[in-house]
């Protein structure tokens, strides 16, 4: 497998892939771009590939592997270094080697068709990871060991896994299934990839981020393989970078705040079973690898006479991300929007703390809510905040088939104030036994308001909010949670505000394609189009996730920024719902007329007098 160093020094490097994009092919783009056109060969090759040993040695049923190209690749390499998917099939089956699962990390779908592997029986799983110095996200590393696992219980077959080179991403992967599933420390992980694979990751990055992971010391001098010299001359993956985006949503939490403590694969199961438990979510629900919340349904206006059907409280939509959070009796854990778990530490005490007993917390408690960034008006200083909106859970019991109001309260008596009476105790004492002062972010209850507020809510609570707000929430009083959409929970939102997430490609013949889910399969949404910022290298973006914002005037959509934590493009019912909504334009003005004609109705009034006990005790701090 080894290559001399002076035959590379004498090879001349072939196919350099350059990646140049035509500019896009609206037509406001080429009125404005008069640069000579550079048209895109899908069949070049990616930098770096020829000269890199096709595949290592294996390590138990795993063989690591650079990307076989297909045989449309083929003009442009010599035929002595052609490696094809067949071409790794036969060698592997030569050396005994039957392959039953081919994984694939690349973040494009150019180097070969699925069809190269399945039409041999063999199953082919995309889990795309950018590259370069982009460490795979947990989810992708669960997911990683979840679909190799599997092949255990195929006899004597293998798992083929490749990114473009066979390094770094595949090692990254590699090193994680031998940690969780050997018993070997991370270094021992690591030397037996490089073992197998030479010269093993030798990216700093993705090495550093192993150790920080399973929280093992890394090595007082910890010494990184030197960069391949196949690679040294364009240290690049080829597989379309874009820039990063300046632009973050709001909320974010850094690694700083909330901790980089990993936590056992087998306890994350845990956990999320747990959540699908309470939830009362069955096996086909669970499939769905996004956080399983509530999720509102967009207000209309086909939907406006539902505000008339049932008692609805109104709060702002903060911009902030969607996140859940479970409380157990020693650890507290942020999930984010792609059920990943994440340990933060934060204190929920339960009301015992009255009692004087500071041992008893909350224990598998599930609340529901959001997390924002909070600028202080005089000082411009930036918090962030988790804002609680409901309740799934509180000590191991659901509480989703409690009607809202009831659970709104929970929240306030058994999570927020026992937590500030003991913060304020704790304040008091010399040396308290817990520093709040030390906590990450904040915790708050959202605050909900009658549905005839709605008016004062926009004009004179929203703009003074000290986070974003992008529309108005619509709670049902009386509904029970219920897992993804229902109508108990309506969003509104400003005109202009609707975006879609995309996966956006470079077709082959330089057009722009965008892609959206409908049934875990990825569907081309013909005739849309997407609005760059003029002189942008389109390729860059190709392979992305990307955020774009409706532009009536323009009429298209306008690219906003890339989705750095999304490894999937939304779904195509939430497209269907943006343009139902642009299409529907419900402005401000017809939902408070909608709303004032609601609100003098003669029955909201007496739902309102039924009602009047738990509006006290839900309101008290308002």
């Amino acid at each position: 497998m080894e290559v001399e160093g002076q035959q590379l020094k004498k090879r001349k490097q072939l196919g350099q892939d350059s990646m140049h994009v035509s500019s896009s092919s609206m037509d406001y783009r080429r009125s404005r771009d008069n640069k000579p056109r550079k048209f895109f060969d899908r069949y070049s090759l990616p930098a770096g590939w020829l000269y890199c040993p096709p595949y290592g040695d294996n390590i138990g049923f795993i063989i690591p592997s650079k990307v076989p190209l297909s045989e449309s690749f083929n003009k442009n390499i010599p035929p002595g270094e052609r490696y094809t998917p067949k071409e790794l099939i036969d060698k592997q089956r030569c050396l005994g080697r039957e392959i039953g699962l081919v994984v694939d990390l690349t973040n494009t779908d150019r180097y070969y068709p699925e069809s190269d592997w399945t039409s041999h029986g063999i199953r082919h799983v995309k889990i795309r990871c950018p590259g370069q110095d982009s460490v795979p996200d947990a989810e992708s590393v669960d997911r990683f060991i979840s679909e190799v696992m599997q092949l255990t219980s195929q006899a004597s077959k293998y798992a083929v896994v490749h990114c473009t080179h066979g390094h770094n991403r595949t090692g990254y992967m590699i090193v994680h299934l031998l940690v969780r599933n050997q018993s070997v420390s991370v270094g021992e992980a690591i030397a037996k990839f490089a073992q197998a694979r030479p010269p093993g990751i030798y990216r700093l990055k993705y090495i550093e981020a192993l150790y920080d992971f399973y929280l093992q010391s890394k090595p007082e001098l910890l010494v990184c393989p030197q960069t391949p010299e196949w690679k040294r001359d364009t240290d690049q993956d080829n597989e379309v970078h874009a820039p990063s985006s300046r632009k973050t949503r709001a909320g974010a939490v850094s690694d700083a705040d909330s901790g980089n403590e990993c936590i056992p694969f087998a306890e994350v199961q845990m956990m999320r079973n747990f959540c699908y438990q309470v939830l009362n979510l069955d096996v086909q629900a669970r499939r769905n690898t996004g956080i399983p919340g509530s999720h509102p349904v967009s207000l209309d206006r086909d939907k406006l006479h539902l505000l008339s059907q049932q008692l609805y409280h109104v709060t702002w939509s903060a911009e902030g991300p969607r996140n859940m959070m479970l409380i157990d009796r020693e650890n507290c854990y942020l999930i984010d929007p792609q059920f990943y778990f994440r340990k933060v530490q934060l204190r929920f005490p339960c009301k015992y703390i009255y009692e004087g007993r500071d041992d008893v917390t909350h224990h598998y408690t599930l609340l529901d809510g959001e997390l924002i960034t909070e600028t202080e008006p005089e000082t411009q200083v930036k918090r962030t905040t988790f804002l609680i909106h409901d309740m799934i859970s509180m000590n191991k019991v659901s509480v989703t088939e409690l009607p809202f109001h009831h659970r709104l309260m929970l929240i306030e008596d058994e999570v927020i104030r026992p937590r500030n009476y003991e913060r304020e105790f704790l304040f008091t004492c010399v040396n308290p036994y817990y520093q709040y002062g030390l906590e990450p972010f904040e915790v708050r209850r959202k605050d909900f308001y009658l549905l005839s507020a709605a008016s004062k809510l926009i004009k004179d609570i929203m703009p003074n909010l000290p986070h974003s707000a992008d529309g108005l929430i619509f709670q049902a009083w009386n509904a029970t949670y219920v897992s993804r959409e229902h109508d108990g929970r309506l969003k509104w939102k400003y005109p202009g505000t609707n975006t879609v997430d995309f996966l956006f490609e470079v077709g082959v013949d330089g057009s722009n394609l965008f892609y959206l889910q409908e049934h875990g399969n990825k569907k081309l949404i013909e005739g849309c189009r997407v609005m760059f910022k003029d002189g942008s290298d389109l390729s860059l973006y190709s392979g992305r996730i990307i955020e774009c914002s409706w532009n009536s005037h323009e009429n298209a959509w306008i690219f906003e920024q890339i989705q750095t934590d999304k490894s999937n493009p939304d779904y195509i019912s939430v497209y269907e719902e943006a343009k139902h909504n642009i299409e529907g334009n419900l402005t401000e003005d017809i939902l408070l007329d909608e709303i004032d004609k609601v609100a003098s109705l003669p029955i909201y009034a007496d739902w309102v007098k039924h009602h009047s006990g738990s509006f006290r005790d839900a309101w008290r701090r308002q």
